[in-house]
C-alpha cells in the first residue's frame, strides 16, 4: 500500500531548518521541497521521462519560488509529459530560444553593426551615433527580436522623433534601422528587410544654404576686407580664406608644414596631429583624404605676411590668447559681422566656397570634375574612388586657382562676370560691334 503524502504548507517550509545532511519533504505528486545544510531550500521533482528512465526536475529556490508556484510547475510538467515531452528538454529548449532571441534582438545586433562600422569612422562620430541609438531606438524597439519586428514597428521611435521636431536625427535613425536590418538579412537572421518599406516615412527638412554674396557684390566685400580694422591676421586668414576657399576646419588648424612654397602646394592631410586641450584640432581634409590646394601668387603674398605674425607658431593661424591654440571656429564669421555682413542672411565664411564654384562653372574654362576636386566633393563611389588620385586634374587646377585670385582682383574696382573675365575676346567684339552700330 502506498505511503500517504500530507501536503506541504508555507509554515512547513518556512520551519524547515537546516541538518548535517540534506532532507526532503514531499508534498506529493513526485514535487518535495530538499534542505540543504547550507539553508537553501530547492523545490524538486521526480518523474519518468517518456523513454521510460527516471526523470528529476528542479524548480528553483524557496522562498523565491512559493509553494503555490511550484506546485503549478508540477502540473505544468504533468501536462509535458502527458503529450510525452521530458520537462527537462522543454526547459533546455526555452533557454536556448531565449539566449538567441537575445542575441538577435534589435539592440544586440545594432550594436554588432555599429561595432563593423568603427573601422570606417572616426572615434567622436561613432560615440555620437551609438549615443543617439541608445537615446532614440533602444528604449522603443530594441529588445524585439530583430524577426518579430515589422515595417510599423520601426516606424514609431521616427515618428516620435518627428513629434519632437528633430527631422535631422529622425532621418539619421531611419538610415540607422535600415542598416542594421539590412546587416540582420545579410548574416541570416531575417529573411526580409522591412526597413525598405520606411521610404517616405520621415518629412525631409527644408535644405538651408550657407549665404553668399551675389558675384555683383564682390567689389563691396573686397573693399570692406582691405579696410579691416580688426586684428592684422584675422583680416589675412579671411584674405586666404576667400583665396583658397577651403573649410573652416581645415584653415584654422593649418600647419606651416603642410606649406609647400616653391612648389606653390598647400597639402592638408586628412587626419593632424592633435592639439592637446583643442577640441576637433586633428581634423585635416574633410573626406580623411590628402587635398591638394594650389597656391596662387596672391595666396603665397598672403601667406608671406602671415608669416611675418606666426612663423614662430606650429599653426598658421595662432590664436589671440595662446600660440598653442587656433584661431576661433566664430573668427571668420565675426570679422564678416565687424565688416556690416548678417552671416545668417548676406553672407558667411562657408559662402566663400559657393561664391567660389559659382565663379569657376560660369566661366566655363573648366572641366566640372576638376572644379569638384578643388572643392573637395570626393568622390564616394567605391569602383570610380580606386581609380581617382589625389592630384587628379592637377594642372587645371593649377590655372584654375590663379585665375580665381586674378578674377578677385578683377573685381576690386568694379564687377566683372566670370564669363566676361573668362572671354575678354568676346567683350571686345561686342563693343567694337556697338561702335560700328
Amino acid at each position: 500500500m502506498a505511503r500517504t503524502v500530507v501536503p506541504l504548507s508555507d509554515s512547513k517550509c518556512d520551519a524547515a531548518k537546516p541538518k548535517a545532511k540534506s532532507y526532503t519533504l514531499f508534498d506529493g505528486g513526485g514535487l518535495y521541497l530538499e534542505v540543504m545544510p547550507s539553508g537553501s531550500k530547492k523545490w524538486r521533482m521526480k518523474y519518468i521521462r517518456p523513454s521510460g528512465k527516471p526523470g528529476l526536475a528542479t524548480f528553483g529556490d524557496y522562498p523565491a519560488v512559493s509553494l503555490k508556484q511550484a506546485r503549478q510547475k508540477r502540473e505544468d510538467a504533468k501536462t509535458l509529459l502527458a503529450q510525452e515531452l521530458d520537462p527537462n528538454d522543454q526547459k533546455r529548449e526555452a533557454a536556448i530560444q531565449r539566449k538567441q532571441s537575445e542575441q538577435s534582438s534589435f539592440e544586440a545586433v545594432a550594436l554588432d553593426w555599429h561595432a563593423s562600422m568603427t573601422k570606417r569612422w572616426s572615434p567622436d562620430y561613432a560615440a555620437v551615433f551609438l549615443r543617439r541609438m541608445e537615446n532614440h531606438l533602444f528604449p522603443v524597439i530594441g529588445p524585439r527580436p530583430v524577426s518579430s519586428l515589422k515595417t510599423r514597428d520601426l516606424m514609431l521611435p521616427l515618428k516620435s522623433l518627428e513629434k519632437q521636431e528633430a527631422p535631422v536625427i529622425a532621418e539619421r535613425m531611419k538610415q540607422a534601422i535600415s542598416s542594421v536590418m539590412r546587416y540582420a538579412v545579410q548574416h541570416g537572421l531575417i529573411d526580409h528587410n522591412p526597413a525598405h518599406d520606411l521610404k517616405g516615412i520621415v518629412t525631409p527638412q527644408a535644405v538651408k544654404h550657407r549665404p553668399a554674396l551675389p558675384l555683383e557684390r564682390l567689389p563691396e566685400l573686397l573693399q570692406r576686407v582691405d579696410n579691416y580694422s580688426g586684428r592684422a591676421l584675422t583680416r589675412l586668414a579671411v584674405e586666404l580664406s576667400l583665396l583658397s576657399f577651403v573649410r573652416s576646419s581645415e584653415l584654422r588648424f593649418a600647419r606651416w608644414n603642410e606649406i609647400d612654397h616653391k612648389k606653390a602646394l598647400w597639402t592638408i592631410p586628412g587626419k593632424r596631429e592633435a592639439i592637446e586641450g583643442v577640441k576637433y584640432s586633428e581634423r585635416g581634409a574633410k573626406m580623411k583624404t590628402p587635398h591638394l590646394v594650389p597656391l596662387s601668387r596672391q595666396a603665397l603674398a598672403v601667406l608671406e605676411k602671415i608669416k611675418a605674425i606666426s612663423g614662430n607658431s606650429e599653426l598658421i593661424f595662432p590664436g589671440d590668447s595662446s600660440s598653442g591654440a587656433p584661431l576661433s571656429e566664430r573668427t571668420i564669421n565675426q570679422a564678416l559681422q565687424r565688416m556690416g555682413y548678417d552671416t545668417k542672411t548676406d553672407v558667411c565664411g562657408h559662402g566663400f566656397r559657393t561664391m567660389a564654384c559659382g565663379s569657376l562653372v560660369q566661366s566655363t574654362l573648366w572641366q566640372k570634375d576638376a572644379v569638384e576636386r578643388q572643392m573637395s566633393h570626393q568622390e564616394r563611389n567605391d569602383v570610380r574612388l580606386a581609380y581617382t588620385h589625389q592630384a587628379e586634374f592637377m594642372k587645371e587646377r593649377r590655372l584654375m586657382m590663379q585665375w580665381w585670385a586674378d578674377y578677385l582682383d578683377a573685381n576690386r574696382q568694379e564687377h566683372v562676370s566670370p564669363y566676361d573675365f573668362a572671354h575678354p575676346e568676346e567683350v571686345a567684339n561686342v563693343v567694337k560691334l556697338a561702335k560700328k552700330a
